[in-house]
C-alpha cells in the first residue's frame, strides 16, 4: 500500500476537527469517526461541528462518517486518534476488528491512565500495531488557531523515520509546516509533562505570580524535563526545539490551553473537584500528574514541579504552601 492510503480521523472534539480540516486541505476525501449518532446528524444539517470549532465549515460531501469503530477500520488505511487520553481505552474496547495491517497516527498528548503507558506502546502490545506503522504527533498546536489559519509547526515521530516522511505531504500546507524524528518515547512524554507544567504555571497565575517569575519557572519545567526524558530514554535530542520546549510555552502561555485554565482556577481558589466540573473540555495534565509520578518510582528522577502538583491534585495540599516551598527550589 503506498502511503497515506484512506485516511480515518477518530474522534469528535477540538483536535480531531482541527485535523480533519489540515486533511481536507491535502487529500481527496476522508472517513470520520465520531461515537454519537446525533453530533453526525447535526454535522450533515449544519456543514460544521456542532460542539467543537463550530466556525469552521466543511464540505460534507467530502465526508464519510461513521459511529461504527469497527467499520471505519475496516474501511481505512490510516487512523488518525485524537480522543482524550483517558477516554482512549473505552473507545478501543469496542474494537474486533485488526489493526495489524493499519498505520496509526496518534495525536493524542496524554498518556493511557491504568496502565501508564504511552499511546504508541499501548497500540503496539494490546492491538499488535507494529511500532514502524505508528506516528506521533507532537509540538506547539492548538486547535483554535488552526481554525483561524495561523502558522503552526508540528513533529511527526517514527522510529521509521521514513514513515514518518511519507505523512509529511499530509500534514503540510500554507498555514502548516512539519519536521520528522525518531523521538516517539521523548515527545510522547514530553507532552504529557507540558500538560503537567502548564497546570502549575496556571495555579502561579492565579496566585498572581508575574510574568517575570513565570519565565523562571519555565526554565526550571524545561530542565525537569530534560532530566527526565533523559532518564526513561535517552536518546540524544534537543528540548529546545519546538516540539519539546515550544509546546511547554504556548500550553504555559496560551489562554486556549485547558491546563493552565484549570490550574489558574485551583490558584484562584476552587478545589480540584469544582474546577473540573466547570472545566467544559479535559485538563489531561490531571491524569498526567499521576501517572508521571507512579512511573517516576522506579527512576527517582528529582522533579520537585511534579511532586508539588501531585500533592495539590492528589493530597489535598494548600496550593499556597506547596508553590511557596517550591520557589524555593528554583534558580
Amino acid at each position: 500500500m503506498k502511503l497515506p492510503g484512506k485516511i480515518a480521523i477518530m474522534g469528535g472534539g477540538s483536535w480531531a476537527t482541527a485535523l480533519a480540516k489540515i486533511v481536507l486541505s491535502t487529500q481527496d476525501s476522508i472517513n470520520w469517526y465520531m461515537r454519537r449518532p446525533d453530533q453526525v446528524e447535526e454535522f450533515l444539517l449544519l456543514g460544521h461541528n456542532p460542539s467543537y470549532l463550530s466556525a469552521v465549515k466543511f464540505d460534507t460531501d467530502k465526508i464519510k462518517f461513521y459511529t461504527d469503530i469497527n467499520e471505519v477500520i475496516k474501511d481505512s488505511n490510516t487512523l488518525i486518534f485524537a480522543t482524550p487520553s483517558p477516554f482512549l481505552k473505552q473507545h478501543l474496547m469496542k474494537v474486533t476488528t485488526s489493526m495489524q495491517d493499519k498505520f496509526i497516527i496518534s495525536a493524542i498528548k496524554g498518556i493511557v491512565p491504568d496502565e501508564n503507558m504511552l499511546v504508541a506502546d499501548y497500540f503496539a502490545e494490546y492491538y499488535s500495531v507494529p511500532i514502524n506503522n505508528i506516528v506521533v504527533i507532537g509540538g506547539p498546536c492548538h486547535a483554535e488557531e488552526i481554525a483561524l489559519e495561523r502558522l503552526s509547526y508540528i513533529t511527526l515521530a517514527c522510529p521509521n523515520i521514513e514513515n514518518a516522511r511519507a505523512f509529511s505531504s499530509v500534514f503540510k500546507n500554507q498555514y502548516l509546516n512539519n519536521s520528522c524524528c525518531k523521538d516517539v518515547t521523548g515527545i510522547e512524554y514530553a507532552s504529557v509533562l507540558k500538560n503537567v507544567y502548564a497546570i502549575v504555571a496556571g495555579i502561579c497565575h492565579g496566585m498572581k505570580y508575574g510574568d517575570n517569575f513565570l519565565a523562571v519557572f519555565i526554565c526550571n519545567a524545561i530542565e525537569e524535563m530534560r532530566n527526565f526524558l533523559n532518564a526513561v530514554h535517552g536518546l540524544e535530542r534537543d528540548v529546545t526545539d519546538s516540539v519539546y520546549l515550544g509546546d511547554l510555552l504556548v500550553t504555559a502561555y496560551s489562554r486556549f490551553s485547558r491546563n493552565r485554565t484549570f490550574g489558574t482556577m485551583i490558584g484562584k481558589g476552587y478545589s480540584v473537584k469544582i474546577a473540573q466540573l466547570e472545566m467544559e473540555m479535559i485538563a489531561e495534565g490531571y491524569y498526567g500528574t499521576k501517572c508521571i509520578h507512579e512511573i517516576n518510582e522506579k527512576y527517582k528522577v528529582n522533579m520537585p514541579i511534579l511532586d508539588t502538583l501531585y500533592s495539590i491534585l492528589y493530597e489535598k495540599k494548600s496550593p499556597t504552601t506547596a508553590i511557596r516551598q517550591l520557589t524555593e527550589t528554583f534558580k
